[in-house]
């Protein structure tokens, strides 16, 4: 099982005294990534999301990616997402991000792409949208046209329901060989079949909790073992499931009161005022209501689902082993709520004892996958 790294821009409004609390959320998320790439993370992640007062300022994920390509040397850098969607970003201009990331990191770059967060995100584009679900149609359009952008000479051009060009070289062609890995952010059972019956890696930012995410898991193997149809030029077999709740100390004691002292439940009330395409739990408050601060019992809840990793180091390998006996590929470990000092504690607590117990292959996962579709 390899090990990811995700930030956002997560910006609560109990943190903005500061003038500069915007900027500094921004270098310090950039400066947590280096430190992940340090600690012996594979893959490093940068979400996109608009509009998302407090919950993400990350908008320009591609600047960013840029910024952090030219600061790394090993780690994998992925758009968690790209939305490719037309009146977001040209798809054309997407393909062309793509391919010079591609370059620029010399085959270090990860394409991930989504619809967006929910409708507070779709309508801001999509304005004539009643329901965020009619974006699929448009997304699936999409997603097929890249690979032919990036492997014919000349694209021949595309006229559909949704968005239209004629036909042009679009440069830069990708550095090779093929072109990097095509994930999709898949929600519920469906979406993960559909995901490995296409042959793109999944990216389970909703697969937080050990029971779904073994249901998840199985569907994704199954379609993705029997993929004839990718919407790539290969398959990317590969699924993701991804942690916000996450607390690493050198004593139990104090990770424990770290992540009931750190904001984890207006994190999460923030999660479900923007994704309100998400079943809503039951007795789960609306926003501007949130929920009340987590307790022990509620921790010792988590813990059982698998759905916080929260303790010592010897406590982070036994809860680990659970996720990695789900069949996983990736572990996605979030920054979340988390100080700049307390994630700086958990990538190197991960680092120094946690990854080398679980990943002791110097090859990416994805960059193996890659060269063998392509016969080298």
């Amino acid at each position: 099982m390899e090990f990811g790294f995700l930030t956002q821009g997560y910006l609560p409004a109990d943190r903005r005294t500061d003038p500069d609390a915007e900027h500094r959320v921004l270098m310090d998320d950039l400066e947590l990534c280096l430190a992940a790439e340090q600690a012996g993370f594979k893959y490093i992640w940068i979400s996109e999301h608009h509009f998302l007062d407090e919950y993400s300022h990350i908008s320009s994920n591609d600047v960013f990616l840029g910024a952090l390509g030219a600061l790394t040397t090993r780690a994998h850098v992925g758009s968690g997402i790209f939305n490719p969607l037309p009146r977001v970003h040209h798809p054309a201009a997407v393909a062309e991000r793509v391919a010079m990331l591609d370059h620029l990191t010399e085959g270090r770059f990860e394409f991930g792409v989504g619809r967006g967060a929910g409708s507070h995100e779709v309508k801001g584009f999509h304005t004539d949208v009643t329901d965020v679900s009619e974006t699929k149609d448009i997304f699936f359009e999409t997603v097929p046209e890249f690979a032919k952008m990036w492997m014919l000479d000349e694209y021949p051009g595309f006229s559909g329901k949704y968005w239209d060009m004629p036909a042009r070289r679009v440069l830069p062609k990708p550095y090779g060989p093929l072109h990097p890995p095509i994930w999709y952010a898949a929600g519920n059972t469906s979406s993960f079949e559909m995901c490995g019956r296409r042959g793109m890696g999944a990216l389970g930012f909703s697969l937080d909790e050990i029971p779904k995410t073994e249901v998840a898991i199985k569907a994704y193997k199954d379609a993705v073992a029997r993929c004839e149809d990718p919407i790539g030029a290969w398959v990317n077999d590969n699924l993701i499931v991804a942690n916000g709740f996450n607390s690493i100390a050198e004593d139990r004691g104090t990770a424990r009161r770290d992540f009931l002292n750190g904001g984890n439940h207006y994190q999460m009330s923030q999660v479900f005022r923007y994704h309100d395409t998400f079943p809503r739990p039951e007795g789960f408050p609306v926003w501007p209501e949130v929920l009340p601060e987590l307790t022990e019992e509620a921790l010792d809840g988590f813990l059982d689902l698998g759905a916080a990793i929260v303790g010592d180091p010897d406590d982070v390998i036994a809860q680990l082993r659970r996720w990695e006996s789900t069949g996983a590929d990736q572990f996605l470990m979030l920054r979340g709520v988390k100080s700049r000092e307390e994630t700086l504690r958990m990538l190197k607590l991960m680092g120094d004892h946690v990854i080398p117990k679980f990943d002791t292959d110097t090859e990416h996962r994805t960059t193996r996958q890659r060269r063998a579709a392509a016969g080298c």
